[in-house]
């Protein structure tokens, strides 16, 4: 499979922030294999576990597990870049948003953004996908906030979450403080979704700086830049939606050829002018993912069961075995022998 990967401005903005906090970020990148100065060039991509390295190392040396958690620092360094412009020039948050579900892919390929109504609002959620080490707390913390402070940024007004969610454990209470503050209430942890849930009336909020041709021009460009990442393909598509639809249970492929708009029978057909079956996107949709959460101690085999959308345990250890060559609880302790990860993480 093609690795996973970050937008050059994505994680040229990261390694600003880092400057800023007194971090050595040139040393930092270099250690996370990140060449930096190739990060000023914009068709640069970088691979989504060297992202995860990068804040893994920048926590360790400032000894701040709440690094990033600042509606500041979020505002002036999580740099969506052309997406952003996109939004910029749309109606409201509610329409740039319907098209950030495919747009996510600009900024990250391994990030999934959803919508999903809610009768006080709408909740908006992203998910990880492709990663080989587990994706830190304060890399999520610092995506979702960026994405709560660009609601504000974009409609000019203080657009606050009725609440938000994360799928980390809860931090200790001494560390409580720079969420209230960052997100302006306490989230829930240990939660099913990294999500925040804004009201309709800011959703539908006018932005000010709607303008119609250029809105038209800037969807261009994205979709442009997703033809170019593979983004536009439909066994590309189909991925997303099964990431989406995985938690809820194993999703049909009628299901999801119905979310693209498609009859299940053009749906096969296109998948079979790319070279793939649904079938194959599904188990290896579930094979990343699987990869991913068994990295995570947090998920238990249960939890990893039901994320993975089985019906039960058996079926996760069967997937294992064809997937890794033994259960997952052994897998599970392969990854965190010393050293596994960083080789899994950095390939050559």
């Amino acid at each position: 499979m093609t690795p996973h990967t970050s937008s050059a401005a994505w994680v040229r903005g990261i390694a600003d922030m880092l400057d800023m906090q007194g971090l050595p970020a040139a040393r930092l990148c270099a250690q996370a294999d990140i060449d930096l100065a190739a990060l000023q060039q914009s068709p640069t991509r970088v691979d989504v576990d060297r992202v995860s390295r990068l804040w893994e190392l920048a926590v360790a040396q400032s000894g701040n597990p709440t690094l990033g958690l600042d509606r500041h620092l979020a505002s002036r360094y999580g740099n969506v870049d052309l997406v952003g412009y996109a939004l910029a020039s749309g109606p409201h948050l509610l329409a740039g948003f319907k098209d950030l579900t495919r747009h996510m892919a600009v900024i990250s390929d391994a990030t999934t953004f959803t919508l999903e109504q809610d009768m006080r609002g709408h909740w908006l959620a992203l998910n990880h996908i492709g990663a080989t080490r587990p994706v830190p707390r304060q890399r999520v913390e610092f995506a979702v906030l960026t994405l709560l402070v660009l609601c504000s940024w974009l409609t000019r007004r203080e657009v606050q979450p009725l609440a938000v969610e994360f799928m980390a454990p809860p931090p200790p209470p001494a560390h409580e403080g720079p969420y209230r503050t960052a997100f302006g209430l306490l989230p829930r942890f240990g939660q099913a979704a990294n999500r925040f849930l804004i009201a309709d009336a800011d959703l539908l909020a006018p932005i000010p700086t709607h303008n119609p041709g250029l809105w038209a021009l800037h969807e261009q460009l994205v979709e442009t830049e997703l033809g170019h990442l593979g983004q536009t393909r439909v066994s590309a598509r189909v991925r997303h939606e099964i990431v989406r639809l995985l938690p809820r249970g194993e999703p049909r492929r009628e299901d999801v050829a119905a979310r693209l708009g498609l009859t299940d029978r053009t749906l096969q057909r296109r998948l079979q002018a790319e070279s793939v079956n649904y079938q194959q996107l599904l188990d290896e949709t579930r094979r990343q993912l699987a990869r991913q959460y068994l990295g995570e101690p947090r998920h238990s085999l249960a939890e990893v069961a039901d994320l993975l959308g089985f019906v039960d345990q058996s079926n996760l250890f069967r997937a294992c075995r064809r997937w890794f060559g033994m259960p997952p609880g052994q897998y599970r302790q392969q990854l965190r022998e010393p050293g596994a990860g960083e080789a899994r993480a950095l390939p050559a």
